[in-house]
């Protein structure tokens, strides 16, 4: 099934619900102080360089300082108006966090065997230890509420995997489909557990979850600089689809 990659973002960040979305033109502003800083960060998708692309840079601007915080934009080869990464160089915007968009068929991606001593399993809902594990991973430092808060808002099918054991989860997971597609998101290991091969058999729980859903193809986002996701991601048959980044507005403006 064909898909642009802004419709893949798009679908990521609705498997990401934010307490606060305004719509400028095709533009997504996304805003949630609790989220992770890229979830709060703008979708400008639509190829055609608007009329007054300074004019909208700074609406964008206002909406986020109306907010108390800093715009970011995510910058993505074909979904983006070709002229916004230059604009926003010249304001000042960094570059950060180049990320790579991968995909694979499902039927592609490598059904593991498990090792003798973990135990997979794919709920509905997050755990209690499948969200022990992801905070102590990627989460909060502060109040996980706004967290499970978001993940409660996801409205489509939705899969959490973790891999434990004995008693102990130590690697999580999940994957949200809709329409053919599936993503997956929060890939986490405790550091103590990594090399026993629980990401790679929690895709492949993943993918036979996808399969039942009718979600033919998968996808996720990955961090190029992240050397060991993106072996194991290879591994299991994903391949890139585009590099894109993120233009920070600078902190000295957003104040």
């Amino acid at each position: 099934m064909p898909a642009t990659v802004a419709d893949l973002q798009e679908r990521a960040a609705q498997a990401f619900p934010v307490g606060c979305l305004s719509r400028l033109g095709g533009w997504w502003l996304r805003h949630d102080a609790s989220s992770a800083w890229w979830a709060s960060s703008v979708l400008p998708h639509g190829t055609t360089v608007p009329t007054d692309l300074p004019g909208k840079i700074r609406s964008v601007e206002e909406f986020y300082r109306g907010r108390g915080a800093r715009a970011r934009f995510q910058i993505s080869p074909g979904g983006c108006p070709a002229d916004l990464d230059d604009a926003l160089a010249g304001r000042g915007y960094r570059i950060e966090s180049p990320m790579s968009l991968q995909s694979a068929p499902t039927a592609q991606v490598i059904d593991r065997r498990l090792a003798a001593e973990l135990r997979i399993r794919v709920d509905d809902q997050p755990t209690d230890g499948w969200f022990e594990t992801w905070l102590a991973v990627h989460g909060p430092r502060t109040d996980p509420g706004p967290e499970r808060d978001m993940l409660r808002r996801v409205d489509r099918p939705s899969a959490y995997a973790s891999a434990s054991i004995g008693a102990d989860v130590i690697a999580v997971a999940r994957a949200v489909t809709e329409t053919g597609w599936a993503g997956v998101f929060g890939m986490a290991t405790l550091p103590y557990a990594r090399g026993k091969g629980a990401a790679a058999c929690m895709l492949a729980a993943l993918a036979r979850w996808a399969t039942r859903h009718r979600a033919a193809h998968m996808y996720l986002q990955v961090e190029c600089d992240n050397a060991g996701a993106l072996r194991l991601y290879r591994r299991a048959g994903f391949t890139e689809l585009c590099r894109y980044h993120y233009r920070a507005e600078p902190e000295t403006a957003s104040r």
